[in-house]
C-alpha cells in the first residue's frame, strides 16, 4: 500500500509514524496476491492427483541432477578419418580441365562476354591479380583492403578459382557476405561474368532460398549461414580422451578457400566467426582464408591474424564534391546558388581539363610548380585550386602539401583551397604531408582556421532558425524534397560540374523513414510522374525480385532515385548513382549489461560511414554528396561505429560458443574477439541460458542446451516451441518466434485517420484470441492473411489493405515458418504434414502461456493507473518501473479495468525487452497473462510460511513497513529461539493452511498448502516432460506424465485473462468490427479463435497419438470425435494404460482422497522447486 516511515528520537523516547502518501506507485502493488484454481481447473487437478497422487518421493525430491550431454565426433569423422572420398566433394582434374576449356570457348564465342572481359581489366583490382594470387598461394591468412568501387567482392573469387583450377587443382570457396541481398546479387552477377546459369559454378545459400550445391565450387552465403556450419561441424576442441572434435575436412567445411568480405561491417557473427576461423587454422594447414575490406581499420584486423600481409588496392571513383546542411540551406532556400563556403569548380572543356591535368602532373613529377600556379593564380573566381585530378583526384593543395612546398600552400590556402577533399585513395592534404614526413606543414594544415571553413554569421543564424523549426530526431522529408527538386532541375549540377543525368541515392535509417519519404515523394506533382521517375526502395523489407531492379539502369529520360538504409554504403554497389543524399542517420541497436537494457534508436553515423556513403557517388562520372548535417556535427562524428557484438545481448552467440567449444569457457572464447564484448554481458547471457536450462551451473551444455542451439532462432524461442509441441499449440508458436526473430507484419501509414484505422485494425486482431497482447494480434494476422491466401481471387490482397498488413512480410514469415517446421520434423519432435501438434491452436489460454514461455524471465506486474493521475506502469524484477510503448495494444490498459479494481500480481505482463527511447524506457511489444504459466516455467519456486504481515489484514510489504535504515534492527520484532522453526515446521501440516508461494525471489503469492503442493509436483512433472520429449522426441510421453500436461493445459485454458470487452473496439463506425475478421477465416484453411473461444468450457485436446489417428479425448469418448470429460479422460486412460501394463501401471494408483497425497506432504518441511540448471527445462 505504499506505507512510508519516519522515526525520531533514541532509545526509549524513539517513535516511529508510519503513514500512506497521497499518491503513487508504492511496493504494495507488487505484494503478496491470492493465488488458486478456477473451480473448473481445481476439478481437472483433483482428478489427476485422484488418479496419480503425488508420491513422498515426488514431493521430497532434492534437485534433479542432469548429466550434460557430451557432443562428440564418430571417430570416423576424427582427424585423419574423412567420412567420404575427396573426389565426392571436389571436381576431379578432368572435370576441371573441361570446365576451364568451356570457359575459354565461351569467352572466345560471346562478343557480350568479351565485352565484359574488358570491363573487368579495367577495374582497379586487375592490376592486382597476380599479387593476389600469390599471397594467398604462400600465405594461410591474406587481407585485401580495397577502396569501394575497386571490384574485389567479385574478382577476388574469380582470381583465385581460376589461378587454382589452371594448377589441376581442386577448388571449394565460400564467401561470406554480410547481407542476403549482397549475397544473391554478386552471386548473380559472377554467373553472368561467367556466362553461366547461377547455381552450375556460382552459387548462393541464404535463409529459405539457396541456389547450387555440393558441385558449385563457388557458393556465396551469409556471415550466419557460415557460423553454424562451422558450429555443426562439432567444434575444433580436443574431446575428453584428447581426440580432436574437428577432422581435416569435417562435414559443412570441405572448403579449400574461405572469404569472409566486408569485415569491417563488424556485425556480431562475423567477429565471432573470426574467432573459429582463427582457432581452426592451425588444425587446417591447407585452408587459406581471404578477409576483405574497404580500407578502414586494416591494420587491426592484420594484426589479429598475427601480421597478415595486406594487399591494398586504390578504387576508382571520379571527384565527388561534398556539401553540408548550410550549403544545402542556402542551395533550396536561394534557387540553387553554392554557399561561398563550398563554391563549385565550374566545367571545364576537355582542353582545360588536360591543361589542369597535365599541370598537377608536372608539378608531383618533376617539382614544378610553375604552370600550376598560374593556371590557379590567373582568374581565383574559378577556384581551380580545387580541381581534382581525373585519375588521381590529387589537387594543387595535396600536392603542395605532399612536396613540402610551403609557401606555395599558404598561398593556395589564401585562395580558399579546401583542405577536406580527398583524392582517389581516400587521403585529404593533410595525410598527403605525413605521408611523406613534412611536419612543419603537417601542424600547419591541423591548425590552420581558413575563414571559408569557419561558419559565417549569416549561415550560423539560417542553421538556428532550421533545428528550431524542425525535430532535430526526425528526418526532415520535406528538405530532401526540396533539394531533390533543385538537382533534378539542373541548378545545383551546372554549379557542381556534374551531368543533370545519373541516379540519385538517399541514405535513410529505417523502412518506416523510407516510406515517409517514398509517400512524400509519390504524392508530389513532380516526382509522382512515374514517366520521368523512378523511386525505389531498398531494404531487407523488400522481395528479392523487387530489390534487382535498383541495379537495373532505367529507360532514357528517366530518373531512378534509390532510398536506401545502410545496407548501400557498402555492401552493394549500384552503378549508375551520381547523387548522394546523406541523412546521416542509421537505426541502431545497442545494449546495456549494467541495466540490462536494450536500446534501439536512431543515431549518427560515424566518420567511416559518412566516407562510404560519399564514395557511392561519381562511380560513372563526377558526383556530389549532400550530408544533411553540419560542418560542426560532422566534425563531432566518432571515428567507427562501435562493434555490434559490444552492443547486443549475446545469448544466442553463447550457446553457439557451447555447440563449437563443449569443454571451454564462454567467457574465454569471446575474450578472443577481436574487440571483446564487456565481461558483464557475457555473464548475463551465461545466466539467461543456465535460467532455460540450456547450461548447467559450471556452463556445461545440457541435452536441452544442444536442441536450443540446433535452432535458427534466440534459446527462449527454442523452448517455448518444444514447450508449444507438448501442449498441442504449435502453429501459434511458430509465428510467433518468426516474427520475434524477423519483424512485425503491421505497415504504418503516413495519414492520421490512417493512422487510426491501422491501430483499430490491430485491436480487433488482437481480440480475436482476448485482446491485451501484440504478439496474439501477429498471430492473429497470420492466421487470417494464410486463409485468406487460401481462397485466392484477390482476396490476400484485399485482407493486407484491410488490416494495414505487408504481404511481403508475410509471405517471408510463412517460408521462416516452413523452415522451423521442416527442422522440427528431421530432430522428430513433429510429424510430417502441415499443421501438426496444434489441436489446442486456438485456445486462447494455452497460447498466452505458450508465448510466457518465449519470452522468461522478461516478467512484469502490471502497475494500474491511479486516482491522481499517474500513468500505468510495469514493475519489472530488477525493480524498475518502465512504460508501455504507445503503439502497443497494452498502453491503454487503464481505459479497460475500474479504477477501484485490483490488477497487481492477479495479471503480469510478459515482454520481449525492455528498450530505452529518445526520452524514456519502454516495453514495446507485451502480452498479459495470468501467474499461472510464470509459475509453472519460472526458474525457482518457493513455498514457505507467511510473514507476520500477510496474516495481519493490513497488507504492508516486509521491506517497507521501516525504511529507516540507521537503527532498522531495533524496530523489526525479535521472533524467539525457536520461533522460525516452529513456523517452518507447520507449513504444509494442514492442507488448508496459508502458505507463501514465492516465484524467482520477487513474485509473491498467497495459496493453501494443498494447492501449492499441487503448484509443485505438477511444476516437477513438466520440468520432466520437457526432459523426456528432449532425451526421446519421437516417443510418446508415460501416461503420467501425459495426464500431468494435459492438467497443465487445463489451468491455463480455465484460468486465462478476461477477454477484451466488445465495446472497446466497436467505437469508431468505419471501423472493421470482429464479425469481419471472422469472415475471413471462414473456408480458409485456419479456424477463428474467436469460434473455439466460445466452445472451450471443455478443456482443452490432447494428442497422444501425435498426429497418427484419433485424439486421446476422441479414443477415450463413447463415440468417436465426441467431447468427453476430463475426468473420463483420465479414468479410460489409466484403465487402458493398467491393462496393458499387467494389471496396476508403473504410473497408475487407484482413486484416493484429495487430502491423501498432501497431507503430510512434506513432513513438516517448507517445500523449495528450483528447476535444474540443466535439466528438464
Amino acid at each position: 500500500m505504499g506505507f512510508k516511515s519516519k522515526s525520531h528520537g533514541k532509545g526509549e523516547a524513539r517513535r516511529v509514524t508510519v503513514q500512506k502518501p497521497a499518491g503513487g506507485h508504492g511496493k504494495d502493488q507488487a505484494t503478496t496476491t491470492p493465488l488458486s484454481f478456477s473451480a473448473e481447473a481445481q476439478m481437472a487437478v483433483v482428478d489427476l492427483f485422484s488418479r496419480f497422487p503425488a508420491t513422498e518421493e515426488e514431493i521430497l525430491e532434492k534437485e534433479r541432477i542432469v548429466e550434460p550431454c557430451e557432443i562428440t565426433v564418430p571417430k570416423s569423422q576424427r582427424r585423419g578419418k574423412s567420412t567420404g572420398s575427396r573426389n565426392a566433394r571436389f571436381a576431379l582434374p578432368a572435370d576441371i580441365a573441361k570446365q576451364v576449356s568451356q570457359m575459354a570457348s565461351r569467352l572466345k564465342s560471346s562478343p557480350a562476354l568479351q565485352q565484359i572481359a574488358q570491363e573487368r581489366s579495367k577495374l582497379p583490382i586487375a592490376a592486382f591479380r597476380d599479387v593476389i594470387t600469390s599471397a594467398v598461394e604462400n600465405n594461410q591468412v591474406v587481407l585485401i583492403a580495397g577502396e569501394t568501387g575497386c571490384g574485389k567482392t567479385t574478382q577476388v573469387p574469380q582470381y583465385i578459382l581460376s589461378h587454382v583450377w589452371q594448377q589441376g587443382k581442386p577448388c571449394k570457396i565460400v564467401c561470406t557476405q554480410p547481407r542476403r541481398i549482397s549475397a544473391t546479387s554478386v552471386a548473380e552477377r559472377i554467373s553472368t561474368e561467367l556466362g553461366e546459369q547461377i547455381g552450375d559454378t556460382v552459387g548462393y545459400q541464404v535463409r529459405l532460398d539457396s541456389k547450387g550445391g555440393k558441385h558449385s565450387s563457388l557458393i556465396f552465403c551469409t556471415n550466419g549461414v557460415l557460423l553454424r556450419k562451422v558450429v555443426g561441424s562439432g567444434g575444433h576442441s580436443q574431446g575428453p580422451n584428447g581426440d580432436e572434435g574437428l577432422n581435416d575436412e569435417p562435414h559443412g567445411l570441405d572448403a579449400t578457400h574461405i572469404i569472409v568480405d566486408e569485415i569491417h561491417e563488424r556485425d556480431r557473427n562475423a567477429d565471432f566467426l573470426l574467432i573459429a576461423l582463427r582457432d581452426l587454422l592451425p588444425l587446417r594447414p591447407d585452408l587459406r582464408l581471404i578477409l576483405m575490406s574497404a580500407t578502414l581499420d586494416a591494420e587491426l584486423f592484420s594484426t589479429y591474424f598475427n601480421g597478415c600481409p595486406i594487399v591494398r588496392v586504390p578504387g576508382f571513383t571520379y571527384p565527388v564534391r561534398t556539401f553540408y546542411l548550410e550549403d544545402v540551406l542556402s542551395m533550396t532556400q536561394n534557387g540553387g546558388d553554392v554557399s561561398n563556403s563550398q563554391a563549385a569548380v565550374p566545367s571545364l572543356s576537355k582542353e582545360d581539363a588536360d591543361v589542369m591535368d597535365e599541370a598537377i602532373s608536372t608539378a608531383w613529377l618533376d617539382d614544378d610548380f610553375e604552370l600550376l600556379l598560374q593556371v590557379v593564380t590567373d582568374d581565383p573566381n574559378l577556384r581551380l585550386c580545387d580541381y581534382q585530378h581525373t585519375l588521381t583526384g590529387a589537387t594543387a593543395l595535396m600536392v603542395a602539401a605532399g612536396k613540402g612546398r610551403l609557401d606555395d600552400l599558404q598561398l593556395l590556402l589564401s585562395l580558399g583551397a579546401d583542405r577536406s577533399i580527398v583524392s582517389q585513395d581516400g587521403a585529404n592534404a593533410l595525410d598527403w604531408a605525413q605521408r611523406h614526413g613534412h611536419e612543419e606543414i603537417v601542424e600547419l594544415l591541423a591548425n590552420y582556421k581558413d575563414d571559408e571553413k569557419m561558419p559565417s554569421i549569416e549561415e550560423a543564424e539560417m542553421l538556428k532558425k532550421y533545428h528550431a523549426s524542425v525535430d532535430q530526431e526526425e528526418i526532415d522529408v520535406r528538405l530532401i524534397e526540396r533539394l531533390l527538386l533543385s538537382v533534378c532541375r539542373g541548378s545545383i549540377a551546372e554549379d557542381t560540374g556534374s551531368s543533370q543525368n545519373g541516379a540519385v541515392l538517399i541514405f535513410l535509417p529505417g523502412w518506416e523513414d523510407i516510406t515517409r519519404t517514398r509517400e512524400c515523394l509519390q504524392a508530389s506533382p513532380v516526382f509522382g510522374n512515374r514517366s520521368q521517375f523512378l523511386i525505389l526502395p531498398l531494404h531487407s523489407m523488400v522481395p528479392s525480385h523487387e530489390q534487382r531492379k535498383v541495379f537495373q539502369r532505367p529507360p532514357p529520360d528517366v530518373r531512378k532515385i534509390v532510398l536506401a538504409t545502410n545496407i548501400a554504403e557498402s555492401a552493394i554497389t549500384i552503378d549508375d548513382v551520381v547523387f548522394v543524399i546523406d541523412s546521416g542517420r542509421v537505426k541502431e541497436k545497442s545494449y546495456d549489461p549494467y541495466s540490462n537494457v536494450s536500446t534501439l534508436q536512431t543515431a549518427w553515423i560515424s566518420k567511416a560511414s559518412a566516407k562510404q556513403r560519399e564514395g557511392r557517388a561519381g562511380r560513372c562520372q563526377p558526383g556530389v554528396c549532400y550530408h544533411l548535417f553540419s560542418r560542426t556535427r560532422a566534425a563531432a562524428l566518432p571515428d567507427y561505429q562501435l562493434p555490434e557484438i559490444k552492443r547486443t545481448p549475446l545469448e544466442e552467440l553463447c550457446l553457439q560458443v557451447k555447440l563449437l567449444e563443449p569443454n571451454g569457457r564462454i567467457a574465454t572464447f569471446i575474450s578472443k574477439a577481436v574487440e571483446p564484448p564487456l565481461d558483464l554481458a557475457v555473464r548475463n547471457a551465461v545466466l539467461l541460458l543456465q535460467d532455460l536450462g540450456a547450461l548447467t551451473t559450471d556452463e556445461r551444455l545440457t541435452d536441452l542446451g544442444k536442441q536450443l542451439g540446433s535452432l535458427p532462432v534466440h534459446p527462449s524461442t527454442s523452448k517455448m516451441l518444444i514447450f508449444a509441441i507438448l501442449l498441442n499449440c504449435l502453429d501459434p508458436a511458430l509465428t510467433a518466434a518468426c516474427a520475434a526473430g524477423y519483424r512485425e507484419p503491421f505497415v504504418l501509414p503516413m495519414a492520421p485517420d490512417q493512422k487510426k484505422r491501422a491501430h483499430q485494425a490491430k485491436q480487433e486482431l488482437a481480440a480475436a484470441y482476448g485482446g491485451y497482447s501484440d504478439h496474439l494480434a501477429v498471430i492473429a494476422a497470420f492466421d487470417g492473411w494464410e486463409a485468406a491466401k487460401a481462397k485466392g481471387h484477390g482476396q490476400e490482397g484485399q485482407f493486407c489493405s484491410q488490416y494495414f498488413i505487408s504481404g511481403g512480410t508475410m509471405n517471408m514469415l510463412a517460408g521462416m515458418r516452413r523452415q522451423l517446421q521442416n527442422e522440427l520434423a528431421q530432430k522428430g519432435f513433429i510429424p510430417i504434414g502441415p499443421h501438426p501438434c496444434s489441436l489446442n491452436a486456438k485456445d486462447p489460454g494455452i497460447v498466452r502461456a505458450v508465448l510466457a514461455t518465449g519470452m522468461y524471465p522478461m516478467v512484469g506486474v502490471f502497475l494500474p493507473p491511479l486516482p491522481n493521475g499517474k500513468k500505468a506502469v510495469v514493475q519489472t524484477s530488477r525493480g524498475e518501473k518502465v512504460r508501455i510503448h504507445p503503439h502497443s495494444e497494452n498502453f491503454k490498459l487503464n481505459r479497460t479495468f475500474s479504477s477501484g479494481e485490483s490488477v497487481s500480481n492477479d495479471l503480469l505482463l510478459v515482454f520481449d525487452e525492455v528498450t530505452r527511447g529518445e526520452a524514456q524506457v519502454y516495453i514495446r511489444n507485451s502480452t498479459l497473462v495470468k501467474p499461472h504459466p510464470v509459475i509453472f516455467i519460472a526458474t525457482e519456486m518457493v513455498v514457505a510460511p507467511l510473514n507476520p504481515s500477510e496474516e495481519v489484514p493490513m497488507d504492508v510489504d516486509e521491506d517497507e513497513m521501516f525504511i529507516d535504515s540507521e537503527d532498522e534492527d531495533d524496530l523489526k520484532p525479535k521472533p524467539g529461539p525457536d520461533s522460525a522453526e516452529k513456523r517452518q515446521a507447520e507449513c504444509m501440516t494442514s492442507p488448508d493452511k496459508g502458505v507463501a508461494v514465492v516465484i524467482d525471489r520477487w513474485l509473491r503469492f498467497t495459496a493453501t498448502a494443498v494447492e501449492a503442493a499441487q503448484f509443485y509436483c505438477l511444476r516437477e512433472r513438466l520440468n520432466a516432460a520437457i526432459f523426456f520429449k528432449i532425451r526421446y522426441p519421437r516417443e510418446k510421453l508415460p501416461l503420467l506424465l501425459a495426464a500431468s500436461v494435459y492438467t497443465i493445459a487445463c489451468i491455463f485454458s480455465f484460468d486465462n485473462v478476461p477477454p477484451v470487452p466488445q465495446p472497446l473496439y466497436a467505437s469508431n463506425p468505419k471501423s472493421t468490427n470482429r464479425s469481419d475478421l471472422q469472415s475471413w477465416f471462414q473456408g480458409g484453411q485456419s479456424q477463428s479463435p474467436n469460434g473455439y473461444r466460445r466452445e472451450r468450457r471443455q478443456g482443452p485436446i490432447s494428442d497422444r497419438d501425435n498426429g497418427h489417428g484419433k485424439s486421446i479425448m476422441q479414443r477415450a469418448s463413447s463415440s468417436p470425435g465426441a467431447p468427453v470429460s476430463r475426468e473420463r479422460y483420465v479414468r479410460q486412460e489409466a484403465k487402458s494404460h493398467a491393462q496393458t501394463s499387467g494389471g496396476r501401471g508403473s504410473y497408475y494408483s487407484p482413486p484416493e482422497s484429495r487430502q491423501k497425497g498432501f497431507n503430510n506432504t512434506g513432513s513438516g518441511r517448507g517445500l523449495y522447486s528450483k528447476r535444474p540448471k540443466g535439466g528438464a527445462g
